[in-house]
């Protein structure tokens, strides 16, 4: 166990990936968010404002999947740590990032609801949809989310790094091939209607369960590949 704490002393020493960046572009777009709903409320706008602008430093977690693996993994090599210490150590990082960025989410939301979305109808982390189900859920679903676009990352790297860009490629367009099979498949048997019912009948929970399994995919996947990457 110590020895995967240093990997999670490894990962954290370059704090701007894991911790400022994400913090910067979260804190960007909510400033930018409240900026706009002050021009529509000086303009005369009364009704509720929501913004989707929480979900922008998510996309950057892809990247810090990539980096957690091409720029650590070598280090963590010549180190003699070895890769099961490594790939649990990475995980255990990026959920603790992703732990922070969710305490602030929750945060954030019950502000908005305690104020009336910044006393002007402003909705950036208190979107009706996600916090039907409350403050907790919407903490879980937004840290599982996180872990979902980090441990994409770390596949994809994981992938690249054992096999080269063009299996790489390959992985991905297979996906993307899956994904367009089963459109077509809901569409030739004109099941949106149930499926899209499933969906809301699911609700938050369910949304979340299912990215939690992706989670369990990629992450497996990527811990599987891991071992026999060289560096």
């Amino acid at each position: 166990m110590s020895r995967t704490l240093n990997v999670v002393r490894m990962q954290l020493a370059n704090r701007e990936t894991y911790l400022w960046v994400p913090l910067l572009i979260l804190g960007s777009s909510f400033v930018m968010s409240l900026i706009i709903w002050a021009t529509l409320a000086a303009g005369g706008v009364t009704t509720n404002m929501y913004g989707g602008g929480a979900q922008a430093p998510l996309w950057y977690f892809v990247a810090v999947g990539v980096q957690a693996l091409t720029l650590t993994f070598p280090f963590s090599q010549a180190l003699s740590v070895t890769r099961r210490e490594f790939f649990v150590g990475t995980m255990l990082t990026a959920a603790l990032t992703s732990g922070v960025l969710a305490l602030i989410f929750v945060i954030g939301g019950l502000i908005e609801l305690a104020t009336g979305g910044w006393g002007m109808g402003g909705y950036f982390f208190a979107l009706d949809w996600l916090w039907a189900g409350g403050a907790f859920m919407a903490g879980v679903f937004f840290f599982t989310l996180t872990m979902m676009m980090f441990t994409l990352g770390f596949w994809a790297a994981t992938i690249y790094k054992r096999w080269g860009s063009f299996r790489l490629t390959l992985a991905l367009v297979a996906i993307a091939l899956v994904l367009l099979g089963v459109i077509w498949m809901i569409t030739v048997t004109r099941s949106w209607g149930p499926v899209m019912g499933a969906i809301v009948q699911a609700g938050v929970w369910g949304l979340t369960g299912a990215l939690a399994i992706l989670v369990v995919v990629f992450a497996s996947t990527a811990g599987l590949v891991l071992r026999r990457t060289t560096v």
